[in-house]
């Protein structure tokens, strides 16, 4: 089939977070604009499978209400937003300790004792931290020295037994790295997010969010199953031999793919997570609390369906647990095993339902890391994504709001493909 499209002012290639977040600050202007996207469906990454019943986000993902495009972009009441228990469990020493967040839970500050969780020299350098990240203008917090994560704790007062032991376990889970060796910018801002906001998972799955991106683009804009064989310099050439001419073309995919459609793009390496879904006849927690693994055994596991009962059937609860890395022979074995201990429950009869491995899951973001990079690559060419900011929903949102505004900035002055 060789089908030529109408011309369009700005063919956007990818419908993840920060194709359209793009693509409809474009629609907004007055611009022409179309997104061609290889899948069935928006998302990018962030997609959630329906299975006899089951919701199954492709990997572990949680919702941050606190994000500023977030809030400016999405119907968080559309959304029926699920909340996870502000605070984790840590799995250390053979058995679980409670972090609770005092100012959301007063009740169980006793959970924070000194001599329980950390030394008391600990917490109360783990609490200026917090005061400052979360009072101080998010400018000034960009503008501090860039160390890595570890460094900054220990900068901090943090002991590294208590780094070890308790800040570790959780932040790999957000950073997909067990070495805390991400940037102590990115650390500082996520660590904003997370007492600002809630964690929570949306009603229908992960997938939700973007689907209701894409409900707000003006109809016919998204074009699936139209994956992309070249950029031409009239446009791109479709796989299916057919032309999408353009003015200007974003690149909204993912880095891998940026930079066989880009050539000579500079793209960051990246972390593969895996995530296990089980089914169980009890649920091992009955709470909707995150869990973490002091010895690095998973990243983190929930029961989603005290999280989210719509994940799974009535009656039938569903556990997922995720992984640094791909999936191995033998390696969900053990990591039932890891469970077993960790919940205090038998896991030899769960049930695997699916084991999803998300390649290029984030960014690796160690110093020195630009929170946000230029997305003009040549004339009339243009490429965002969280790999040009921060490995976050917020960092896909505003790279893909930046490269509008640069899009429209040389579309006014008459630059063309």
């Amino acid at each position: 089939m060789h089908t030529t499209h109408h011309p369009v002012d700005v063919l956007v290639v990818g419908a993840g977070l920060a194709g359209l977040a793009c693509a409809r600050d474009l629609a907004a202007e007055g611009r022409t604009v179309s997104i061609v996207e290889a899948s069935d469906a928006p998302g990018g990454r962030m997609r959630t499978d329906r299975r006899d019943g089951f919701l199954l986000d492709r990997g572990f993902q949680v919702f941050n209400t606190s994000y500023p495009q977030v809030r400016r972009r999405l119907d968080l009441r559309a959304l029926r937003l699920h909340p996870f228990t502000p605070g984790l469990l840590v799995h250390r020493g053979g058995s679980l300790v409670r972090v609770v967040d005092p100012s959301r839970r007063p009740r169980e500050a006793g959970a924070l004792r000194p001599g329980r969780l950390a030394p008391t020299r600990d917490l109360l350098a783990l609490g200026r931290l917090t005061a400052a990240d979360t009072l101080l203008p998010a400018p000034l917090l960009k503008r501090r020295p860039e160390r890595t994560t570890r460094t900054a704790l220990a900068e901090a007062g943090v002991s590294e037994h208590t780094v070890d032991t308790l800040l570790r376990p959780f932040l790999s889970g957000v950073f997909l790295e067990d070495g805390l060796e991400t940037s102590s910018r990115v650390f500082h801002l996520v660590w904003r997010s997370l007492v600002r906001g809630s964690l929570c998972l949306p009603a229908e799955g992960i997938g939700s969010v973007p689907a209701q991106l894409a409900r707000n683009l003006p109809p016919g804009t998204v074009r699936y199953g139209a994956p992309v064989a070249e950029l031409t310099p009239a446009g791109a050439l479709l796989d299916d031999g057919g032309e999408h001419p353009a003015r200007a073309v974003v690149v909204a995919t993912g880095p891998r793919e940026a930079a066989r459609l880009l050539d000579g793009l500079d793209v960051p390496g990246t972390r593969t997570v895996t995530t296990y879904y089980h089914t169980a006849a009890v649920p091992p927690l009955d709470e909707p609390t995150l869990l973490v693994d002091a010895a690095g055994r998973f990243l983190n596991s929930c029961v989603l369906s005290r999280v989210a009962p719509g994940y799974a059937p009535r009656g039938i609860p569903l556990v997922s647990t995720s992984v640094l890395g791909g999936d191995r022979p033998g390696r969900e074995r053990e990591v039932r095993g890891a469970l077993s201990e960790a919940y205090g429950a038998d896991t030899g009869h769960w049930e695997l339902l699916a084991a999803c491995t998300v390649e290029d899951a984030l960014p690796a973001m160690p110093p020195p890391w630009p929170l946000s990079r230029g997305t003009r690559v040549s004339p009339g060419r243009y490429v965002c994504g969280d790999h040009r900011a921060t490995g976050s929903v917020q960092g896909a949102l505003a790279s893909g709001a930046r490269a509008a505004r640069e899009v429209l900035a040389d579309l006014s002055r008459g630059g063309t493909a």
